[in-house]
């Protein structure tokens, strides 16, 4: 199975090497041609405001809400959740298909990052996330399932073919919500 990572900016490379570890084939998507040839797509951790801007110049918008809108699973971790998300405090979203708010770096800068595990519905075991500068849910809406709180907030929701999450498992190697995206297929 093809399983896309958007590559235009952020930790892709990181998804790439866990899917493949999980026995996916990666794909870097960069344009809606790339998007065209793969069963589901993961969308990374990274710079949101950036990523938005490449995603508009490489024309990737619309394909993705389409993909989406015909049940190609996605996963977006931090700015990929941000992307996701319908609302933005402080800003205007991209994609919009999820039904939730986010609050952008709302766990702090860069030099309090952390690491935690979670329990997740769904997934064996605690799964270990890196928070680094990580949105905050606001709000969840109709059809949105908390998978995972950490100190009371939502950090891991699922919208039918939609799944995100606040952190990064990526960067640990961690492949539990990877599993649980292919699973999806």
């Amino acid at each position: 199975m093809k399983a896309g990572v958007l590559a235009l900016q952020g930790d892709f490379r990181e998804h790439a090497r866990v899917l493949a570890d999980i026995g996916a084939t990666p794909v870097e998507v960069r344009d809606a041609e790339g998007l065209a040839g793969v069963d589901c797509l993961v969308i990374p951790g990274g710079e949101s405001t950036t990523m938005a801007k490449l995603a508009r110049a490489y024309d990737l918008v619309a394909p993705v809400r389409e993909r989406i809108a015909r049940g190609m699973p996605v996963f977006g971790t931090c700015a990929g959740m941000i992307v996701l998300a319908r609302r933005v405090s402080g800003g205007e979203p991209l994609f919009g298909v999820m039904d939730i708010g986010v609050e952008r770096n709302a766990y702090g800068r860069q030099i309090d990052s952390f690491e935690a595990d979670v329990e997740v519905d769904g997934i064996e075991g605690l799964v270990r996330g890196v928070f680094i500068r990580a949105p905050r849910i606001t709000d969840v809406g109709q059809g949105v399932r908390v998978l995972a709180e950490h100190e009371g907030s939502p950090v891991v929701l699922e919208a039918g073919n939609l799944l995100v999450s606040s952190f990064h498992p990526e960067l640990i190697g961690e492949a539990g919500l990877h599993r649980y995206l292919l699973a999806k297929l």
